[in-house]
């Protein structure tokens, strides 16, 4: 599918200073990646923002949909397309297809354009982009990219959290939920609670994080690389290496094996944003980590969850910030411009 309407005069390209993407042309018609199955949102509905966005501005844009099997291989052939042309690729969706896009628009080097249609929408709203989806699909058209943070566990980019242990099977329970009860933040705090509760299964770890190397006994190591998240727990961890979370670092929080009762505590204090101040949560902060489970003999993979995604990955897993930055595009004027990533060591 795709929508074009004459264009206005052009701006000069600015310039990329890093990755493969050489410039960025305002006046490009953007490409916007669109999962069918993402959210409750139907799919005439999100395309018929996108065009009354470009119809108003009179700009040009080639709207993609695909399927859910379809999503990473159309977000590759747009990226690369938008590296050639100067252009960018738009991830219209919920997490996993902020992060299956960005994962594309960072390997190509060109510019990424979000309109959020998650839950929490925790990337699009720490870094100024609206969640009301027509003010989001006209902001784009006046944006222009800005570096912001990423990291990678392992092989895959993410641009919110990461974890292993218990967090991967509250999504999946998460998305049980969801499938029966629909889509909303009351029915993913129900699924928490009801996997919290249940929560027995020990990770042991073995972390090395610089030249610090440890081992832990923990029911879930989560890593966050986003300081709303960070806020709304209330976790922010002491600052104890060069930048902060989502600008230079980020912070893990580990929880310690513990009782029923200190669980439903642990759901007070998250609920009421003082996660950090619970007992049995650690929190630090790092720039890279690489953690070796302590697995049953012959298993090699662990899962793990990125962005909402659950995947089964080969084991040590290796956590960094990733030195090339991604380029958000992003309006002057809006609250929260993204910053430039500190340098990381």
């Amino acid at each position: 599918m795709s929508f074009s309407l004459a264009l206005p005069s052009a701006d000069p390209p600015l310039a990329l200073p890093a990755g493969p993407g050489a410039a960025f042309d305002p006046a490009a018609p953007l490409l916007f990646v669109i999962n069918d199955a993402s959210g409750a949102h139907d799919i005439g509905a999100k395309c018929q923002v996108i065009e009354s966005a470009l119809a108003e501005s009179g700009r040009k844009g080639e709207l993609l949909v695909c399927r859910p099997s379809e999503l990473r291989q159309t977000a590759s052939r747009a990226a690369r397309q938008a590296a050639s042309s100067g252009a960018a690729v738009v991830a219209v969706g919920g997490d996993g297809s902020l992060n299956t896009v960005a994962q594309a628009a960072h390997s190509a080097g060109c510019a990424m354009g979000v309109i959020p249609y998650g839950t929490f929408n925790y990337f699009a709203r720490t870094h100024g982009i609206p969640t009301e989806r027509a003010e989001a699909a006209r902001m784009l058209l006046t944006a222009r990219p800005h570096p912001v943070q990423v990291a990678a566990i392992n092989d895959r980019l993410f641009l919110v959290n990461a974890s292993l242990g218990l967090y991967p099977e509250l999504l999946r329970e998460r998305e049980a939920y969801k499938a029966r009860f629909g889509r909303s933040r009351w029915v993913a705090f129900v699924a928490a609670v009801a996997t919290l509760l249940r929560a027995q299964r020990r990770l042991r770890l073995h972390i090395e994080t610089g030249s610090t190397a440890r081992d832990v006994q923990t029911l879930t190591l989560f890593v966050s690389n986003n300081r709303l998240q960070l806020d709304q727990l209330g976790a922010h961890p002491a600052d104890g290496v060069a930048g902060t979370p989502g600008h230079g670092s980020m912070a893990a929080l580990m929880l310690r094996p513990i009782g029923t009762w200190a669980m439903v505590r642990l759901m007070l204090h998250g609920a009421m944003g003082t996660l950090g101040e619970a007992a049995g949560v650690e929190s630090f902060e790092f720039h890279h980590m690489v953690i070796r489970p302590r697995l049953s003999p012959g298993r090699r993979q662990i899962s793990v969850a990125f962005d909402g995604e659950v995947e089964r990955m080969r084991t040590p897993i290796d956590i960094r910030v990733l030195d090339k930055p991604l380029y958000l595009l992003h309006a002057t004027g809006l609250s929260g411009p993204p910053a430039q990533p500190d340098a990381v060591p």
